[in-house]
């Protein structure tokens, strides 16, 4: 009779220990989540190289992005939601029920959702969060509008305008292509302005219309061509992500057929993997030679590519889509078209070699390195915390 209450005492013990663990893991998740809330106010996932708060998570603690994303979702929610804060922090419901919890509990109705969350699996919260925000998008109506789809240039040839209308069941085929892409493709970066949901779609409608064209049977007649000055493409200082006077604002534009105009700094990260043709011109503006070459990897060299870098080699990236292989060494400068000067880039990342003053270096054993615009170098992950006594 004595070992078995030795044995009880034990067990209770150790469930006793467990429980401890778990609250204390709550509460410190919790907190996590306050600070998380906190970072992405302040924005200061900015000057780690991420497009958006998530995607600072999954970059730096390698979470999955659904996860980043439901974890962002959360530490926002939890701000207006006294009840299931307080069940949080107590370790009564853990974060894969509080995550859920939060997508759809209102301070009306969460004092209840508690209970009820409590007593059911965290696949059960799921599934009901699944179907309270399915029910919400039925509700949404939408009216009959005359289509139409209208475009111009203002800023002196720097910006395109868009403006159009189109039949709610037209619309919800745009919305839900764009809606689609929008969660996939990384934000242009932005500088001091804010990469908000606008410009995430403006960067899906120009990704799908690329994806588009590049699958057109009649690839000439699908090219958007760019007038480059020569000087843009062969100037000291071209390679990606070096910033001097001439590069930062001097340099002529480059013009769009069929109108508007681009920045040169622009127009070289286009010729990272565009067909390049040249057309020789007198100063008078007359053609006296026509020659092609070809800048582009094949498609040998980017499959290989692929295989080696598996996505975009900003640390903690990794991501796959809309990828662009990119010259360490500018191809103008003696920078060849080889696996050895090519690094796979995301969209957003190529961007900010480009356009944002970002630097890369690729060292023999493959390793690369990045730095800011100041020349620090860039440290991805979380920093080291030392153990406590």
């Amino acid at each position: 009779m004595q070992v078995r209450l030795v044995e009880a005492n034990r067990s209770s013990a150790l469930v006793r220990l467990a429980d401890e663990a778990h609250a204390a893991m709550c509460l410190s998740q919790r907190e996590l989540f306050a600070v998380i809330a906190d970072i992405d106010r302040s924005e200061l996932w900015r000057r780690d190289g991420a497009h958006d708060m998530a995607h600072w998570l999954w970059m730096r603690y390698g979470l999955s992005d659904w996860r980043a994303r439901r974890w962002l979702t959360a530490a926002h929610a939890l701000e207006s939601l006294p009840v299931v804060d307080a069940a949080f922090r107590s370790g009564s419901l853990g974060v894969d029920k509080v995550v859920e919890l939060c997508r759809f509990a209102t301070p009306e109705d969460e004092e209840a959702l508690v209970v009820w969350a409590k007593r059911v699996s965290a696949g059960a919260v799921r599934s009901r969060g699944d179907r309270e925000i399915r029910r919400r998008l039925e509700d949404a109506h939408q009216t009959e509008r005359a289509r139409y789809l209208r475009w111009w240039h203002e800023d002196e040839g720097r910006t395109l305008c868009l403006e159009g209308r189109v039949p709610a069941a037209a619309g919800a085929v745009v919305v839900k292509a764009l809606e689609r892409v929008t969660a996939q493709l990384p934000a242009v970066p932005g500088g001091d302005e804010r990469p908000g949901l606008d410009a995430r779609r403006a960067d899906a409608l120009v990704a799908v219309c690329s994806t588009r064209i590049a699958r057109d049977a009649d690839p000439d007649r699908a090219t958007v061509v760019v007038h480059v000055p020569l000087e843009v493409l062969t100037a000291r200082g071209a390679n990606a992500g070096v910033r001097s006077e001439h590069v930062a604002g001097d340099e002529p534009g480059c013009v769009l057929e069929g109108g508007g105009v681009i920045h040169a700094e622009t127009a070289r990260r286009l010729a990272c993997t565009a067909r390049i043709e040249t057309v020789i011109e007198d100063r008078p503006g007359r053609i006296v030679g026509l020659g092609r070459t070809s800048r582009e990897p094949s498609a040998q060299m980017v499959r290989a590519l692929r295989h080696r870098d598996g996505g975009c080699r900003f640390p903690g990236c990794g991501s796959r889509r809309f990828a662009h292989a990119h010259h360490v060494r500018w191809w103008s400068g003696g920078g060849p078209t080889d696996l050895d000067n090519l690094v796979l880039l995301c969209g957003f990342h190529h961007r900010l070699v480009h356009e944002h003053g970002w630097r890369l270096r690729l060292a023999q054993d493959g390793t690369v390195s990045w730095f800011h615009p100041s020349g620090v170098r860039y440290r991805a992950g979380p920093a080291p915390v030392p153990l406590r006594a």
